[in-house]
């Protein structure tokens, strides 16, 4: 290395281990000397000075040396003025179009940190007197000649992930000697603020880390030490002969601890080792709640929802109108320049802005671990920044930011969570000032955020006894993420009594059949309506787009407006894929609106745009048509043999088991291969006495299903309990007499429709058609039809879910002439046979067909759908859109 090199290390270690210069006096010259030693170019000889030069202009001043796509560089004269250093570099960063490398360094210290974007931020830093170590040679040669050397794989999240593991495994140990979860999670977010204030040099001289250190073989000793340092930290003071900051807040309110035991201090000394600086605020909160609770610990390594999902509700609810604000009172400023060259006016309009960022308030009321607060905080911190930065633009040097933490109001259930919902916030304040060059030197170090609040947010402190809603703090703007409970898992998990104040509450304005998270909405849209709040951003799962759930958004949206919607978008909770609406919405202010990020002029209460789908009605002539599969409500299933046996044994009274033991099919069995089931079915009203002469197949229910409806909460379903939960009365009349009827899988990828033997019993994840005729089958299966289901159903995860009132019952069939019915019906079956005959193939499946389709699949769904297209008088080529829009005005015309 440097072979080439004017000067050696040593040289230039000689030369400048006693400097007699100043910063201005030998900057330039020590860099030059640098540049000799590792056989780079010095700037002046550069083949293009804008590359490489000394005092790169920048927006808010200059960097004393800049190498594009390398490094900026900042020389002080002291070791005492690096973090100054560092800290203009953060600075003046994204006007240098962001260097991989921020180097800081004085006459005897160099310090370079990396500063890839996404990337872990790691810091190397050395003696100019070891300048010839070999280690530190091949850092100083790569930062000129090689800057990607510096590059590692790990990201904030990489690192936060790894902190999570170590916290679980001492929970793990902790849990086993201790039973107060809460004072255990206490104490460990402690810990963990202890462990990310060193790093960011908050705590002094590693007083944690170098407790854990001495004392990790001793957890009496240990606990002793860390007591005496929450103490200090408490008020501020000496922790041995280290001065400790005063931190103050709710985080250190005592000194409460809890004895660690051996195997807990070794994980925890392994925990000091880890780079706490870049952790990930956003997902922190998150993994250590997952590390905390045993029930979410196998979703440690699983996905979660990170910054960038978050922004997708920040952004649109709260910085897209505060940078509108911003750009109004950027050229309210720049006119009071240029035009009435009144800098104190313009001055005192750029305060008042700032003075607005600085009192904006955001609302999340189920704020879990507060990472879309954290996000939120973050985002109105970058729009200060990029304030003070346009400042500095204007010769307005030393503005510093206003905004703080407790702008963010957090209402959480979960005691822990709303803990970890302040750390997170603290962690995620700090460490924004201290990445965009903003020193942080307030005193105290933290202050109590008493705007989270440990509360239910729907019903005031859990109690039934006197319902009463929780009142919410007003707040500008409304964001967050409410728990995905469906009706009935809400009455489920939370029971009768909380199920039923919440109806007794809110039951006249919302339909008590609503998902949990509706209340959520309900009451954003109240808090808009009152003048609490401004706008609201929530998510929810698909299912408020539907039925009893889209109440809600109506209320919203005659009260106000929906601005902005994502439909359907593939998110994370507790590990675990699934599809949600993210819903914008404010009291109608609002005129530029979106959905799925495209500009419309109306978002309907389904979330599309265009025909509104929701004024769709049911039509008289699909009624008895259409039906749920039976639902067993017990295990009346067999296999194949047990089948066998008993449709071989004979009965007191004569008659076959064949009465009451018949071939069954579920969803499965039509999208893949039949599973060749059987069932135990009494049919809808048999006696128990009559029952009982089936001998063998009433004992198999009695000894297999009556256990468990013994225990049952329904009644009717403990009382009947040889019956199927619910039989389908109506549609078993209508499948009488019919030697085959249609069935479709109610959740699918690809929508199918199957023949199926008029004696076997469908299953409830069946969608049954009580039609046997090919003309029929063909409409169903048409993209038409399948274009309408798709518009009005739902989705579970990604496949969609058919939903007979919704995709059946509102649909238009065509009024077709007797060819057209012919020709309809021509096609259907001529899609069948093929079919059919390619299904005897035992490798393939329906969705594997329909997967891949060959090219005559494709021919045959074509020649039907024009078929079917013609009915409509409709060429066969038309968009969804456009079909969409014909459909509905056939529902309107033929609604009652």
């Amino acid at each position: 290395i440097g072979s080439d090199a004017e000067m050696t290390p040593l040289e230039f270690i000689l030369k400048w281990r006693r400097p007699r210069f100043g910063e201005r006096q030998g900057a330039q010259s020590f860099f030059n000397d640098l540049c000799a030693a590792v056989g780079h170019p010095a700037p002046a000889e550069y083949a293009n000075p804008d590359i490489f030069t000394f005092e790169k202009y920048n927006n808010g001043g200059s960097a004393d040396v800049y190498y594009e796509d390398h490094f900026a560089w900042e020389f002080k004269s002291r070791d005492a003025y690096l973090d100054d250093g560092m800290n203009q570099l953060l600075r003046y960063q994204i006007h240098l179009k962001t260097p991989p490398l921020l180097i800081v360094s004085s006459f005897r210290t160099i310090r370079i940190q990396t500063n890839f974007p996404g990337m872990e931020t790691v810091r190397h830093e050395f003696p100019v007197s070891e300048l010839d170590a070999p280690e530190n040679l091949i850092k100083l040669h790569n930062a000129f000649h090689a800057p990607n050397e510096f590059r590692t794989d790990r990201t904030p999240e990489n690192v936060t992930q790894e902190t999570a593991d170590i916290l679980r495994e001492i929970v793990i140990d902790m849990e086993l000697r201790h039973d107060d979860p809460e004072k255990l999670a206490r104490y460990l977010n402690r810990i963990i603020f202890c462990l990310y204030a060193e790093s960011a040099g908050l705590l002094s001289e590693q007083a944690f880390t170098q407790t854990a250190a001495r004392h990790y073989r001793n957890p009496a000793r240990f606990d002793h030490a860390v007591r005496n340092l929450f103490t200090q930290m408490t008020n501020g003071g000496l922790f041995g002969f280290v001065n400790i900051g005063w931190f103050n807040g709710n985080l250190f309110d005592n000194a409460d601890t809890i004895e660690l035991s051996p195997g807990a201090l070794q994980r925890l000394l392994e925990a000091t080792g880890k780079n706490w600086r870049s952790i990930e605020p956003s997902i922190f909160g998150t993994l250590f709640e997952r590390a905390l609770n045993a029930s979410k610990r196998s979703q440690l390594g699983a996905h979660y929802t990170g910054a960038d999902d978050i922004a997708q509700v920040v952004d649109p609810v709260i910085m897209q109108p505060l940078r509108r604000e911003w750009q109004t009172a950027k050229s309210e400023i720049d006119q009071l320049i240029t035009t009435a060259n009144d800098a104190d006016a313009a001055q005192k309009r750029l305060e008042s802005f700032r003075r607005r960022l600085s009192e904006v308030t955001v609302l999340d009321p189920a704020c879990g671990s507060g990472n879309f607060l954290y996000v939120a905080l973050r985002s109105l911190l970058d729009l200060e920044k990029e304030i003070i930065d346009y400042a500095a633009g204007k010769g307005w040097h030393g503005l510093h930011p206003q905004v703080k933490p407790d702008q963010m109001h957090g209402l959480e259930i979960d005691p822990y969570a709303a803990e970890l919902a302040r750390t997170a916030l603290w962690i995620g304040y700090i460490q924004w000032h201290q990445s965009n060059g903003f020193a942080y030197n307030r005193q105290p170090i933290l202050s109590p955020l008493n705007t989270i609040r440990q509360t239910d947010a729907i019903l005031a402190d859990g109690n039934t006894g006197n319902p009463q809603e929780t009142p919410w703090p007003a707040a500008e703007f409304i964001i967050g993420n409410p728990p995905f409970l469906g009706s009935l898992p809400f009455r489920r998990e939370l029971g009768d009594a909380y199920a039923n104040a919440v109806y007794g509450l809110y039951g006249g304005r919302i339909p008590n059949a609503s998902d949990f998270c509706c209340y959520w909405f309900e009451k954003a849209r109240a808090q808009i309506e009152n003048g609490q709040s401004r706008r609201a951003g929530l998510l929810a799962t698909q299912a408020i787009r539907f039925q009893n759930n889209r109440r809600v958004l109506a209320r919203i949206q005659e009260t106000g407006n929906i601005f902005s919607a994502i439909s359907d978008k593939d998110w994370i909770l507790d590990g675990a894929n699934v599809h949600i609406s993210i819903i914008c919405f404010d009291d109608g202010a609002e005129t530029i609106r979106a959905l799925d990020g495209r500009p419309v002029d109306l978002i309907h209460t389904d979330l599309t745009a265009g025909a509104d789908l929701t004024q769709a009605q049911k039509l008289p002539e699909n009624a008895n048509i259409s039906f749920a599969g039976d639902k067993k409500h017990g295990d009346f299933q067999i296999d194949q043999a047990t089948a066998a046996e008993m449709l071989n044994r004979y009965n007191p009274n004569g008659k076959p088991n064949s009465d009451v033991v018949k071939p069954w099919l579920i969803g499965h069995d039509v999208n893949q291969k039949p599973g060749n089931r059987w069932i135990i079915d009494f049919g809808v009203s048999m006696p128990e006495s009559e029952a009982a002469m089936y001998e063998a197949p009433f004992e198999y229910v009695r000894r297999n299903v009556k256990p468990k409806r013994d225990k049952h909460r329904d009644p009717r379903l403990r009382r009947y309990w040889w019956l199927h939960g619910a039989p389908r009365i109506a549609m078993r009349q209508a499948l009488t007499g019919l030697p085959r009827y249609i069935v479709s899988s109610q959740v699918s990828k690809h929508r199918m429709f199957a023949w199926v033997d008029g004696h076997i019993l469908p299953d409830s994840t069946l969608i049954v058609f009580a039609r046997d005729d090919d003309y029929f089958f063909g409409l169903l299966h048409s993209r038409i039809h399948a274009v309408w289901a798709a518009a009005l159903g739902t989705q579970l995860e990604s496949r969609p879910r058919y939903i007979i009132s919704t995709c059946f019952e509102t649909f238009p069939f065509p009024n077709p002439t007797k060819e057209q019915q012919t020709a309809i019906a021509a096609a259907a079956l001529e899609l069948h046979t093929m079919r059919a005959n390619a299904l005897r193939d035992p490798q393939r499946t329906l969705t594997a067909l329909y997967n891949n389709p060959p090219k005559w699949l494709t021919n045959a769904h074509a020649a039907l759908d024009a078929a079917v297209a013609a009915a409509y008088n409709l060429p066969p080529n038309l968009d969804d859109a456009a079909i969409l829009s014909h459909l509905l005005t056939l529902n309107q015309q033929r609604t009652p």
